[in-house]
């Protein structure tokens, strides 16, 4: 089996590991990393040949770019605080703990050395724990929060594993620098984010077709990361950036055709790449088995002590962080739903699982420091980090969902279908609005007009059936019944019509492209 084989084959279960997960109750980026574990086991499966430093540009870009698209600037504004603790201040406790324990177990280990460590192991990966909680049902603010933590939490540990690299190359280590580094980095992340995001925007509206809008949206998040990190900006924050301002001023409400491709575009991409990433994580696996030869003993010793450390300081970390927030949040004026509960904190607490990011840093470190020695202890550092990263990734991950199901923890099914009866009101008024609007400057017949106004309001009964008053909801069950069978006859004549048409397509002397051109007409008019 070559590369390009193996390549196909984590494709392939990428797009499986989804419904075998699914009927398991397992996520499927446990089970594409259980897969490239056992795919390293096999003596025909070659080595992985990535350089280390082309993979956090290659995956991340497009995965954190998709896991935006599912959320808003709003959420990230509205759990701020508990994000902020996590993706920052617990990043920096956690890199500080680790640093500690393995600068005093692992003999002769340098402290710049055991800072590198500590930064590559210390954030949760924004993809595991993205697809892991989407796929738990878990209360939509607590995967708000899991998202921002995930998303933001690279960027100050990238930032802490580059200065402690530096230091440990050049041998000398700046308090104001490195604090200086990070500033800048933040800053330069930020501008070149807004200016490709504004540029992004402006650029869609001109392309117009939905093919090019598309296809740009997806050169962006690279060009947004490359960009930044040629400036020594951050990379991460510069996609992250981008791709929230395209978010929220990028999306014309009329667009249907871009909006339906670009979901079902990404949420391809997003499975993939997802499944990739996840694949070479079990597959690098030989890199550490290769690392420990002759000391697996004591190296297991320090991996699981570092292990210990990570989900230790985890939870001692989360209980004081949930009661501040939760104190934070009881002082606001304005209402806000609260934090966590003590089994919400559990759950935050077992999903701190480790991933991508992690393996492509401890891959790009260094083999040697400016003085031409070998870099201090980077097989024991490497061996560590694949431990952290396989006991949380693998043990975490396929006990999460029996631990959500044991404590009970689920989203509010009621203040969904709340929330979603108020936008159907909200539709219907605004529809009815615009009748309104129309019927000023339109003489409308008035059976049209009545018509209209049924149609009007059945716009909200359509998203939200309860809208309806209990007297008039047995009359409009019995209408959607009926426009329901209607859609069922109307789709069999469009299926009839579409065969027809691609039928044609195989005649002599027929055009493809007028043929496509038609069989497109008939699938958006399904769409209707």
């Amino acid at each position: 089996m070559d590369q390009l084989a193996l390549l196909f084959v984590l494709l392939l279960g990428a797009v499986v590991s989804v419904p075998v997960g699914d009927r398991l109750g397992l996520p499927a980026p446990v089970l594409m990393t259980l897969l490239g574990i056992v795919l390293a086991l096999l003596d025909f499966v070659p080595n992985v040949d990535v350089p280390p430093d082309l993979i956090l540009p290659l995956l991340l870009p497009p995965l954190l770019y998709a896991a935006v698209r599912r959320t808003s600037w709003r959420q990230f504004a509205a759990n701020v605080r508990p994000i902020f603790l996590l993706a920052v201040a617990l990043v920096f406790v956690t890199t500080l703990c680790v640093a500690a324990v393995a600068h005093a177990i692992v003999p002769g280990l340098p402290l710049a050395a055991a800072v590198a460590l500590g930064a590559l192991v210390a954030p949760p990966d924004p993809v595991a724990a993205t697809a892991v909680a989407g796929q738990l049902g878990l209360p939509r603010r607590m995967v708000s929060i899991l998202e921002g933590e995930g998303l933001f939490n690279d960027v100050t540990a990238i930032v802490l594993y580059h200065v402690a690299i530096a230091a440990a190359v050049s041998g000398s280590f700046t308090a104001w620098e490195a604090g200086l580094d990070l500033v800048l980095s933040a800053v330069v992340a930020l501008a070149v984010g807004l200016a490709l995001g504004w540029g992004a925007n402006k650029l869609m509206d001109l392309l117009g077709d939905p093919t090019l809008q598309i296809g740009l949206s997806l050169l962006v998040p690279y060009a947004s990361y490359v960009l930044a990190e040629e400036l020594q900006g951050s990379g991460v924050l510069a996609v992250l950036v981008t791709a929230l301002f395209l978010a929220e001023y990028a999306t014309d409400a009329d667009d249907v055709m871009t909006r339906l491709a670009g979901h079902t575009f990404w949420d391809i991409v997003d499975t993939l790449v997802t499944g990739v990433a996840f694949g070479l994580i079990g597959l690098e696996l030989h890199i550490a088995v290769r690392t420990a030869s002759g000391r697996w003993e004591e190296m297991l010793g320090w991996a699981a002590t570092v292990v210990g450390v990570v989900v230790l300081v985890r939870l001692l970390y989360l209980l004081p962080a949930t009661w501040l927030t939760r104190r934070m949040h009881a002082k606001r004026d304005y209402d806000e739903e609260v934090p966590m509960s003590w089994r919400e904190t559990v759950v935050m607490w077992w999903s701190g699982m480790r991933g991508v990011a992690s393996v492509a840093l401890a891959l790009a470190i260094p083999l040697e420091t400016d003085a031409g020695d070998p870099f201090p202890d980077r097989n024991e550092i490497v061996f560590i980090a694949f431990g952290v990263i396989m006991a949380t990734l693998v043990v975490q991950g396929l006990t999460l969902p029996w631990l959500v199901k044991r404590l009970g923890v689920r989203a509010d099914n009621e203040r969904e279908k709340e929330f979603e009866k108020e936008l159907a009101v909200r539709a219907a008024k605004a529809a009815k609005r615009r009748l309104r609007e129309i019927e000023e400057v339109e003489d409308l017949p008035e059976d049209l007009s009545e018509q209209m106004l049924r149609r009007a309001f059945e716009i909200g009964v359509r998203i939200s059936p309860d809208m309806a008053e209990d007297e008039r909801r047995e009359a409009l069950q019995q209408r959607v019944r009926r426009l329901k069978r209607v859609r069922r006859i109307q789709n069999e004549l469009l299926s009839a019509a579409r065969h027809e048409v691609l039928a044609a397509r195989s005649e002599p002397g027929a055009d493809p492209e007028v043929v496509d051109r038609v069989l497109r007409h008939l699938d958006v008019r399904s769409l209707r």
